[in-house]
C-alpha cells in the first residue's frame, strides 16, 4: 500500500457522522501516515480487522464499504467507481479507529488486506493528552511511554540518517536508518523493505551484543539487549512494501572488540537476517 503523509495538528479520536473527506482528514493526528487502498467496480476488496467492525464511513459516494450491521463480523468489502480520491474511516467494537486513503484503480493487484492492531490511529474514547517534549516531563511509567511514543513518531518522520547500515537476503532488506541518544536511551530507527513477491511474516527482531574472544579457543559471547519500548513494529511486511519502526533500548556503549547484531527472523520461513552494527555507530549516535 502506498503511504501518504498527512501533516496535521490534532491528536484525538475522530468523531463520526456525515463527514466529507477533507473534514475527517483535518481531525487526524499530526504526521500520521495513511495507507492507500485501491478498489474498482468489478471486484470486492476485503479488509480483515483484529476486532469486529462497528462502523465504516467513506468520504464520497463513489466509494462503498459494506459490512454486517446486524451481526458483528471482522471483515468488510470495499468497491469504487471512477472519481477523485477519498478516505475510509473504520471503528472497531473496542473503539479502535483506522483511517485510509481510498483510490479507484481499473486493474487491481491486491484484493485482501489483513489489518493489525498497530495500524490504528487512536481510539474513539477520550485519550490522555500527550505532553510536550520538555525537561519537566514526569519520570513515571505512563509518562515515559508517552514520551517514547512522541519522540519515536518524530524520528520516523525525520530524514536524518546515520551512515546507512543494511543487509539484503532473498528480497528482504533490513537496515538501521538512524541511532539517536536522548534521555538515557538509544533510539534505533529500523526499516524493513520487502522487494519480493511473497509477504514477510515477522517472528521477531532482536538486538544482541557480541564479543569475540581471541586465543587458541576462539568463542563468542552473546548478550541480548531488551528494548524498553517499541513503536510501529508490524506483524507482516507485504510484498513490495517498506515499513519503518523504532526500538528504544537503555543507553549502552561498546568496546572495540564488540559489535551489535540486529537479528530479523521470519515466522514459518527461512528468510532470516543478521545485521552487524560497529561499535563506532553505537558510541557516536545522533
Amino acid at each position: 500500500m502506498k503511504n501518504l503523509i498527512i501533516a496535521l495538528s490534532i491528536l484525538s479520536a475522530v468523531p463520526f457522522g456525515n463527514l466529507n473527506a477533507q473534514e475527517e482528514l483535518s481531525r487526524l493526528p499530526k504526521t500520521l501516515i495513511l495507507d492507500t487502498i485501491y478498489a474498482n467496480d468489478t471486484k470486492n476488496v476485503a479488509l480483515f480487522f483484529p476486532d469486529p467492525i462497528k462502523q465504516g464511513i467513506t468520504g464520497s459516494e463513489n466509494f462503498v464499504f459494506t459490512y454486517n450491521r446486524e451481526k458483528e463480523q471482522y471483515f468488510g468489502l470495499l468497491q469504487a467507481t471512477p472519481g477523485e480520491d477519498s478516505n475510509l474511516l473504520i471503528i472497531n467494537t473496542n473503539g479502535a479507529v483506522f483511517s485510509y486513503i481510498v483510490r479507484y484503480k481499473e486493474q487491481l493487484t491486491k484484493l485482501n488486506y489483513f489489518v493489525s492492531n498497530t495500524e490504528n490511529i487512536g481510539n474513539e474514547k477520550p485519550l490522555v493528552i500527550v505532553p510536550e517534549l520538555n525537561d519537566s516531563l514526569d519520570t513515571n511509567i505512563d509518562s515515559s511511554e508517552l514520551y517514547y511514543n512522541r519522540f519515536s513518531e518524530f524520528l520516523i518522520d525525520r530524514n536524518q540518517k546515520i551512515v546507512r547500515i543494511k543487509k539484503r537476503v532473498n528480497g528482504i532488506v533490513l537496515s538501521v536508518e538512524n541511532i539517536v541518544f536522548d534521555r538515557s536511551a538509544l533510539y534505533f530507527v529500523i526499516e524493513i523493505e520487502n522487494t519480493s513477491s511473497l509477504d514477510y511474516d515477522l517472528n521477531f527482531l532482536k538486538f544482541f551484543t557480541e564479543t569475540k574472544k581471541q586465543g587458541k579457543r576462539k568463542s563468542i559471547q552473546k548478550l541480548e539487549k531488551q528494548p524498553v519500548y517499541t513503536h510501529q513494529v508490524p506483524f507482516k511486511v507485504s510484498e513490495n512494501e517498506t515499513r519503518r519502526m523504532v526500538f528504544v533500548l537503555p543507553k549502552f556503549s561498546l568496546g572495540d572488540d564488540k559489535k551489535l547484531v540486529v537479528e530479523l527472523n521470519e515466522q514459518n520461513g527461512e528468510r532470516s537476517l543478521k545485521l552487524n552494527v560497529k561499535s563506532k555507530f553505537i558510541n557516536n549516535p545522533n
